[in-house]
């Protein structure tokens, strides 16, 4: 595949020449990458995928923590082409060796500032080294609110859960709770009581600030039985080290009870990593960033976002994957000034095998 002019290809770039004064390092001649990516997961290892195969060389700062929440999940049976399921850390490491095959190059370090601009250089430094690129894709994506109670992070993937509708098949015939008084926690409670024996919706409030509709339903669900107004305090583990019991008090009286449950779910809302970003991109009132549907376009010309950090809705690593997937095509489109070809990225022969047509 031929690179239009302006496009750095391997040793066409420009060696760095550092200097350092005062401690602070300086680069001359600092060259500029076509696409850094900040942040891994499923949408930023797709998106880095389609682009070493378009041959735009990216950059990945995938994060000290690469691998995004998957990296803390146990069994994967919702991801097509896994026929028996995968570890969570598995599947992230088979989409980074993927891209890594095609050439993506990676930064295993979170990026601690990002100065964007409207059509210009894009610009991410992780600690006191800098990266310049024409264009940037925005892959932080978002992680879970925590309780903050004792055993929550201890018993994750051990009964406790951050995502109903990735989880709830799991606990067939047990009984378990959702924790949360939102929209969020009523779709998790009904997807999770089509499998659970007993579900505990625990809220913090009398009042739920779920939609009318969504706790209709809810309650309409005959195993699902409402504790309100109680907060839990911990996750209690059995002698197997997986959840047994929730200590909860009520919120009024102070009084303390246990439930024995075999699973629970934390569903009080997501936070999506826009903090280096906020005031430079469009957000919404939650932090989301804002893209010109269906294209992940930010307002600014080169920027892109994807994944969770754009997704409020579904959260789900196959449409991360589809999201990283029209991030890298939209990048490559603005990086060659036309729209890229769908049909490139099916194999690599896909070029000779047109020539061979072409000339027939």
């Amino acid at each position: 595949m031929k690179l239009p002019p302006g496009l750095w290809v391997g040793s066409e770039r420009t060696e760095m020449n550092e200097k350092k004064t005062n401690g602070a390092e300086q680069v001359e001649n600092d060259p500029t990458e076509n696409l850094i990516i900040v942040g891994g997961g499923p949408a930023g290892y797709t998106a880095a995928l389609y682009a070493a195969r378009a041959e735009l060389e990216p950059l990945v700062i995938e994060g000290f923590q690469w691998g995004g929440q998957l990296q803390n999940t146990t069994d994967v049976e919702n991801y097509p082409g896994y026929q028996e399921g995968v570890m969570g850390p598995e599947m992230m490491n088979d989409f980074r060796a993927q891209a890594e095959r095609f050439g993506t190059r990676f930064i295993t370090d979170d990026a601690t500032e990002i100065e964007l601009s409207d059509g210009g250089v894009q610009t991410v430094k992780v600690g006191k080294d800098t990266y310049r690129a024409k264009a940037v894709i925005l892959s932080m994506g978002a992680e879970p609110k925590r309780l903050g109670i004792p055993g929550e992070i201890e018993l994750a993937g051990s009964g406790v859960s951050t995502c109903g509708v990735c989880d709830g098949a799991f606990f067939k015939g047990e009984d378990v709770a959702v924790i949360g008084g939102g929209d969020s926690a009523m779709e998790d409670s009904i997807f999770v009581s089509k499998f659970a024996k007993k579900l505990f919706s625990v809220h913090r409030r009398d009042e739920y600030r779920a939609s009318k509709i969504m706790q209709e339903r809810a309650r309409g669900k005959e195993n699902i039985e409402f504790l309100t107004p109680y907060v839990p305090v911990e996750f209690v583990p059995g002698d197997d080290g997986k959840i047994a019991k929730i200590r909860l008090q009520q919120a009024e009286t102070g009084d303390e009870k246990e439930i024995e449950v075999g699973g629970a779910f934390v569903a009080i809302g997501h936070r999506p990593r826009s903090e280096l970003v906020q005031g430079q991109i469009e957000t919404d009132e939650d932090g989301y960033a804002v893209v010109a549907e269906p294209s992940t376009r930010t307002k600014l010309a080169g920027v892109f976002a994807i994944g969770d950090l754009v997704d409020h809705t579904y959260r789900q690593a196959v449409t991360a994957a589809g999201s990283g997937t029209k991030g890298a095509l939209d990048a490559e489109w603005y990086l060659r000034d036309m729209p890229p070809d769908p049909e490139e990225h099916w194999g690599t022969n896909t070029g000779a095998i047109i020539e061979a047509v072409e000339a027939s």
